[in-house]
């Protein structure tokens, strides 16, 4: 019996609105064709802010972004403000298959789990679902790391993979889109810089809100993150968590930039 098949794409480093764009697109694809799910891996260049989808811009420091040449972009997802720098971004575009939100959440994190796990890393879900409500009131939780949602990705409590989901619907059928930020290095808590913060104690707090609440592969392993072996091994976890086949399709680009 064959095993099902995804298409995988290795899209390098990207802009934001290049990386955005194509993972709505891949969403569209699905949707109105029925065609082939995929797992897109990639990373950002220059560094950039993706916003939630109904995230107002006014939270940023925008003429800062601009100085040190951040750039910012609206994710098709929700959640809220993300600095993409030191981290690998997965994607996952899917049909729904009539599952819940937090089905597919911790489907997808079972595959991660595994591929962490092939890295040489340990770690857990979150199995409570904070008050986002409440949260989303308090400054602190402008930033997306502020706090981890059911089926998050935790190291020893703290949040190391941060996710947000979509569904689209067409004549393929209803999709979803997850895509997610692994974090490699502690560059994500340089988001309280770019903040559009009233006092630099409103950054202050958010920055050690940041630091109190994340971890990243560097700190865990104690050295360097090679982006080709994570990916590899990310690859080899949705391949195994699944029991599904990868193919490369033609026609996607997937050259640095």
């Amino acid at each position: 019996m064959s095993l099902p098949l995804w298409n995988f794409i290795d899209s390098g480093e990207q802009t934001g609105a290049f990386n955005m764009a194509l993972d709505e697109s891949l969403a569209r694809a699905l949707a109105d064709s029925g065609g082939t799910p995929s797992l897109r891996l990639f990373r950002w260049r220059p560094w950039a802010i993706s916003l939630g989808y109904n995230q107002g811009a006014e939270e940023l420091d925008a003429p800062r972004c601009a100085r040190d040449g951040v750039d910012i972009v609206r994710r098709p997802t929700g959640g809220r403000a993300i600095l993409h720098a030191e981290e690998l971004t997965y994607s996952v575009v899917m049909p729904a298959e009539r599952k819940s939100i937090l089905q597919v959440y911790n489907e997808i994190s079972a595959a991660l789990v595994r591929g962490l796990a092939l890295y040489g890393v340990d770690v857990s879900l979150q199995k409570s679902q904070p008050d986002f409500a409440k949260e989303y009131r308090s400054s602190s939780s402008i930033p997306c790391f502020a706090s981890s949602a059911r089926y998050e990705i935790e190291w020893r409590g703290r949040k190391l993979v941060g996710s947000a989901q979509r569904r689209f619907s067409g004549p393929g059928g209803d999709v979803v889109l997850q895509h997610g930020s692994i974090l490699c290095g502690d560059a994500h808590l340089r988001l309280a810089d770019y903040l559009a913060a009233p006092v630099a104690e409103a950054r202050g707090r958010i920055r050690t809100s940041l630091r109190e609440r994340t971890a990243d592969l560097r700190m865990i392993t104690g050295g360097p993150v090679g982006m080709g072996p994570l990916g590899e091994c990310i690859r080899r976890g949705f391949e195994e968590a699944w029991d599904l086949a990868f193919t490369s399709p033609a026609g996607i680009h997937t050259q640095t930039a």
